[in-house]
């Protein structure tokens, strides 16, 4: 059984978090460990027709984020690596700056310190300098920025085809099985011509 902690902060792109979730769910040998701040709550609803405690439903267990002393918070409890998606620039901040005021930022720095992958799904542009410096710390850190660049290689049809892109790229990360993209074949590329002469 791997054992994935989840953050949704309040980043938009609420999106992205529900439908890991999901994608989560339907692997029988995961377990998911689920926080979601108050912005996030709040986007949940602005973004999206689900309420949030269907949201929180879909995960294994959830905790509150003011709840400091919940298993997430501390690095004996054995985790496979965390996710925040979407990831707010100020949650990214606070973990590069091993502020863990809540839940959500200590679960994170337990992650790091740990040396267990920590993948931060960053939902913001244009990035000024002083947040490419945030990520470039956590970079250095150890962390993995997958922020969710549309790929059109895939010729996406619908809105989904693009979160599932991105989050196929997360499954991968964890080395968690997926069926959402496959392995890129190359190019079907005409041989040159022979050369003359």
């Amino acid at each position: 059984m791997k054992r994935i902690v989840v953050g949704l902060s309040g980043a938009s792109g609420a999106i992205y978090g529900i439908r890991f979730l999901e994608l989560l769910r339907a692997l029988p040998d995961v377990e998911t460990h689920l926080v979601v701040s108050d912005a996030a709550k709040r986007t949940i609803v602005e973004e999206t027709d689900w309420a949030v405690k269907d949201v929180e439903a879909l995960a294994t267990r959830r905790y509150d984020n003011k709840d400091i002393g919940a298993a997430i918070a501390s690095g004996s409890f054995k985790t496979d690596g965390m996710v925040i998606v979407p990831c707010s620039v100020k949650t990214a901040a606070s973990v590069a700056h091993c502020l863990a005021d809540n839940l959500l930022t200590r679960a994170a720095d337990v992650t790091l310190k740990e040396g267990r992958p920590l993948l931060l799904v960053v939902r913001e542009t244009p990035l000024h300098l002083g947040h490419l410096r945030v990520l470039t710390a956590l970079a250095e850190m150890g962390a993995v920025i997958l922020p969710p660049m549309p790929a059109f290689y895939n010729r996406p049809k619908q809105i989904e085809d693009l979160v599932d892109h991105t989050l196929a790229r997360v499954l991968d990360r964890l080395g968690l099985p997926q069926h959402l993209v496959t392995e890129w074949p190359g190019t079907n590329r005409r041989s040159d011509p022979p050369q003359r002469g």
